[in-house]
């Protein structure tokens, strides 16, 4: 009885998050992520030193 109530939620859940993931609202921010590890190193450690507050 537990284990299929346990099944049933995790069933839920994952089609939720499939749900989440295939929205077109999330569409942007997924393409975004995607062209991350296309752009320029030096651009990424640049950035990364002014998160720290130090001067490059």
């Amino acid at each position: 009885m537990i284990a299929g109530i346990v099944t049933g939620l995790l069933l839920v859940l994952f089609v939720g998050g499939w749900i989440w993931a295939w929205s077109p609202k999330r569409k942007q921010a997924f393409d975004e992520a995607a062209q991350l590890p296309l752009l320029d190193g030096d651009v990424a450690a640049h950035d990364r030193i002014e998160d720290k507050g130090n001067v490059a």
